[in-house]
């Protein structure tokens, strides 16, 4: 709990959202996004093969995800 973040696939980031209760991707604009409620989270673009931990930190924290949920049904 509470563990260091680790790189991330874009694909598994997508599917871990969805069990948190995102639902997309979406296409609009530039970026994809996905949508819980009234939060918009916009998706990086699929440029890198792996999301890094800081990038991952901030997705996080725009999504209103703690550390702990993250980790707990991975």
């Amino acid at each position: 709990m509470g563990t260091k973040l680790t790189p991330v696939k874009r694909s598994n980031l997508i599917s871990r959202f969805k069990q948190l209760g995102f639902e997309g991707p979406f296409s609009g604009g530039k970026h994809q996004f996905l949508v819980r409620g009234s939060v918009r989270l916009v998706l990086p673009n699929p440029h890198a093969s792996e999301i890094g931990p800081s990038l991952l930190a901030r997705l996080l924290q725009q999504a209103g995800v703690s550390r702990d949920d993250w980790d707990g049904s991975a």
